[in-house]
Parts: C-alpha cells; structure tokens; sequence
C-alpha cells in the first residue's frame, strides 16, 4: 500500500511526532510511504534520512497554490492513500484532490487529535466534508467530530503510539546539575505549548500551593508559545522565579521526562495526552485534569491520579500526596509503562491505522464499482 502523508507545522509537537512514526512504521511494515512537510519545519529536518519528501508549505488554510503543488505531486506519485495530519493539512488535501486531479482520487484520511468543534464557517466546512475516514486520536475526539454533524461511519478511534525502544534509549539528564537546583529537591514536570488551553497557569497556582507541604519542589514547564510573557508576569506575581522555571522547547523531552519525579498535565481541554503516555512510557507516575481523553490515557488510581480542570487546590493535593509517597509513585509509574506497553505502542497504533486504510479502500471501491 502507498501513502502520503501531509503535515504543515513548522514546529515540532506531539501530532508531528505521531505523524514521523506513523510514516515510518508503515515503511517498516513493508509498506511505500511518503511525506510531504513543511520545507523549513523540525519534522522535515528529523525525517530527512532515508525517507521520501515532499517540501510542501502552506502560508494559509486557504492557500490554493499550495493545493496545486500537492495536486501535481499527487498525479506523479498515484498514491493509494493521502492522509492528511492536522487541519491545514486537511485543506491542502481537499484542494489537492479538487484541483485537476483525474479520477478516481485517493481517499481522503485525516487525523484528529484535538476535542475542539469544528468550525462553521463554509471553507471549514467543505474541506471536512471531502474527507472519507477521520482517525480520532480517542473517543472522547470521536464524539465531538459525531455531535459536529460528520457521520459514525466516518470516524474511527486510533489511538496516539508511543515507540517504546525509542524511549528506553533516551538518557536521563541531570536537571538539578543543569539549572543549579538544590540537591534532592524533587521536580515536577509538565510539557506542552504555552497556550491557553494546556492551562499552565493553573499549573502555576498549584505550585504555590503545592510549596506550603513541600517547600523545596521544583516546577518545570517544557515548551515554547504565545503564553510566555502571561507566564512569566504569574511566576513574578506569586514569588516563584526560584521555584518555576520554563524552559523553551526542548529536543531532549524524554531525558527530560527520565529526570522528573511526577509528571502533571492542567490541560482545560485535550485530545488524549502524549506528554502523558510519554511520562508513563518512562515510568512516571501521572497527576492530570480529567478532560478530554486523559481518562482513556491514565487508569486513575492505578497509573496516576486525576483532578477536574481548573480545580487548582485539587491539583496542589494530588501533587503533594504522591510526592509525599515514594512507594505510591514507584508503583503507580510501573503500572503505568505496562499498560502504555499494552494500549499504547505504535505497534498497535500502526496495526489500526492500517486496518483503517484497508475499511477506507475497500468502502472507495464499492462506491465506485457500476451497479
């Protein structure tokens, strides 16, 4: 099976991961898969070797010279799948197969990986309706796409996948040595853009509090974004600068992970949570908001313990008791790589993209055939 794989951002956040371990876990299944990626952007920089790419960007969600390069590519290549993996992507991929493409065109496979609705306006609308099988990153996603108007039949869950030798190769860095934290002060970490709706600034408040019971903590937000400046007023305001500390992106996230002692996600609102799989991939136990599809990710009370969003005291309480309790995170970070090892590996993220491609394929085909 041949497929292309359409990814705009010019960052490197969980969905391009996802989108560069799909493309290749496709190839290492014997499948021919290309990638068509932002010309300047981190994914293409990370796929460069060995893999087949398309420089493709687009300045705009309604950049229709952008749609007619994928178009032509598209004619050259013949794929059998294009999959597009966020929503520019959608839209180059929409035009693409409306623009001068003979028929029959490929099927049109997008990944969603975020719970928020659909916009209503019509060039939104449109481009979703051009798309035959969206693969919602949980099911939580799954029924927000189904309440938005786009059939059952359409949609299908594919959770994210986590690459397990990838992670175990990762070396821990030693944070305390790095940015001159005491010795033995325990580090809480999360990671995500610094954007509203991952709701570090909760994050922030729960700190201050989490610093009554445990005075020497340490807090660390991995990510870069237009919240910085808010970000760094909060630090100030509340007299954290020697608590709290951002670190910009990173490339070394799972040596960072390997270096935490919890993780904790104040997510508003998520699609499922890779920081999260990525804490439990490296035996992390786990606090985060119960949102979105973070309760399909953690199995509370066994993997990690969940608060609602916003609940900042909530937040502060969960993160005290477990680093109060070294045998509780032990055992709450062990169950948590077993159960991203039984649900989560992209293994078994590949096995149901394929089986997706395969239902889409064979849907095509029955509604082209005369009769």
């Amino acid at each position: 099976m041949f497929s292309v794989h359409v990814d705009t951002s010019r960052a490197w956040h969980g969905a391009q991961n996802q989108t560069l371990l799909t493309v290749l876990g496709l190839r290492s299944h014997g499948h021919r898969a290309w990638l068509a990626a932002h010309p300047d952007g981190e994914l293409k920089r990370r796929a460069r070797e060995g893999l087949d790419v398309v420089p493709m960007a687009s300045r705009s969600e309604m950049d229709f010279a952008s749609g007619w390069r994928l178009s032509r590519a598209l004619r050259q290549l013949r794929p059998d799948i294009l999959h597009a993996h966020d929503p520019h992507a959608v839209a180059m991929s929409s035009m693409a197969i409306s623009m001068a493409y003979p028929p029959p065109c490929p099927p049109l496979v997008a990944s969603r990986r975020v719970a928020f609705r659909i916009k209503r306006n019509a060039f939104s609308l449109w481009k979703y309706h051009q798309v035959d099988l969206f693969l919602c990153a949980s099911e939580v996603v799954r029924q927000q796409l189904i309440a938005d108007g786009i059939p059952a039949r359409l949609t299908t869950t594919v959770h994210d996948g986590i690459d397990i030798t990838h992670v175990d190769a990762a070396q821990p860095v030693d944070l305390h040595a790095e940015l001159w934290l005491p010795h033995g002060a325990p580090i809480v970490g999360t990671v995500g853009a610094l954007v509203p709706h991952k709701g570090h600034r909760h994050f922030v408040a729960a700190a201050a509090r989490v610093l009554r019971k445990v005075p020497d903590a340490r807090f660390l937000i991995v990510g870069e974004g237009d919240e910085r400046a808010a970000l760094e007023a909060q630090i100030r305001h509340l007299k954290l600068e020697k608590h709290v500390v951002l670190t910009g992106w990173r490339a070394d996230v799972l040596s960072l992970h390997k270096a935490f002692d919890l993780f904790a996600l104040s997510s508003v609102t998520e699609g499922l949570g890779t920081p999260l799989l990525d804490a439990m991939a490296c035996r992390r136990a786990v606090v985060a908001t119960r949102t979105g599809g973070v309760d399909e990710a953690v199995d509370e009370g066994r993997t990690g313990l969940l608060v609602e969003p916003h609940d900042e005291p909530a937040l502060a309480r969960a993160i005290v008791t477990l680093l109060q309790d070294d045998a509780m995170r032990a055992r709450m970070g062990e169950a948590g790589r077993a159960r991203v090892e039984e649900r989560f590996s992209v293994e078994r993220m590949i096995d149901d993209t394929l089986d997706a491609y395969e239902r889409v394929l064979s849907r095509t085909k029955r509604e082209i055939l005369p009769g």
